[in-house]
């Protein structure tokens, strides 16, 4: 399962001189470049050397169920609040925005880009069968695109419709392969070096809003969580720096993320 979801583990920061939590982490946060402005300053303000295991929304939850990881850093609102509801995380906190956009081919061959929403957006690529690479992986992104579908009131299937089981940067690699369309969070396609023939065509629709939250592992359940450490990185990613660093991260003057923590 977690060779499917090609989970990397990604260490920072000195283990001899720090602290090592384990947190997961979205394929999307780790893909929008985030992670290597952060977690280096973590390390050294609060002496805890974050370890990450980079998987979807859904993995990342079930990571948390089992006790595999100190805390999560995910975008699923409902999963999250499930998640806190049956026991398995202390609380909800929210850090930071962004959204979702549809990306595709620049000519636009199902013409979407007049689209009054998201929703019209897919109906019109539906009816065009234009191919669509979907991330196929029970991630926040892949949640969001389901949720999508089931508004437009018809099974996305055929063809034209290509899950892929990958993460975002895989899955926008395959876009960018077949010049296809493609619902992606805006960070990682403003970080994103293969963008080929595709463009950003919808964009705008707050159905599209893109909500990241942090939740520690509940210690009671499972003993072995480093629940200090996981409440001082909350403190962290709740902070005054915290803000300016999210908030000053930007590719060619584009701010990739808000910070909403509260």
């Amino acid at each position: 399962m977690i060779r499917a979801l090609m989970t990397v583990l990604l260490f920072w920061g000195s283990a001899a001189a720090a602290e090592a939590m384990k947190l997961a982490v979205t394929t999307s946060f780790h893909n929008s470049g985030l992670s290597d402005v952060l977690l280096p300053v973590i390390a050294e303000e609060t002496g805890i050397e974050v370890q990450l295991l980079v998987v979807g929304t859904g993995q990342a939850l079930r990571l948390g169920q089992a006790g595999d990881v100190d805390a999560i850093l995910v975008h699923s609102k409902a999963a999250e609040e499930a998640f806190v509801a049956g026991g398995h995380g202390t609380r909800r906190t929210e850090i930071m925005y962004n959204d979702f956009v549809v990306v595709g081919p620049a000519d636009d061959p199902a013409g979407i880009k007049d689209a009054a929403t998201a929703v019209e957006a897919l109906q019109r690529i539906a009816k065009a069968q234009g191919s669509f690479v979907s991330r196929g992986d029970d991630s926040g992104t892949h949640k969001k695109e389901l949720s999508l579908w089931q508004a437009v009131g018809q099974e996305a299937e055929g063809a034209w419709y290509k899950p892929v089981g990958a993460g975002m940067g895989a899955a926008l690699n395959t876009a960018s392969g077949l010049d296809a369309y493609i619902l992606s969070d805006r960070a990682s396609w403003l970080n994103f070096g293969n963008k080929g023939g595709l463009a950003l065509l919808f964009e705008g629709d707050p159905a599209l809003f893109n909500q990241y939250a942090y939740l520690p592992v509940n210690p009671v359940r499972h003993p072995h969580a480093k629940a200090d450490a996981a409440d001082r990185l909350e403190g962290w990613l709740t902070s005054d720096k915290a803000a300016e660093l999210i908030n000053g991260y930007t590719i060619n003057g584009e701010p990739l993320f808000v910070f909403n923590a509260r």
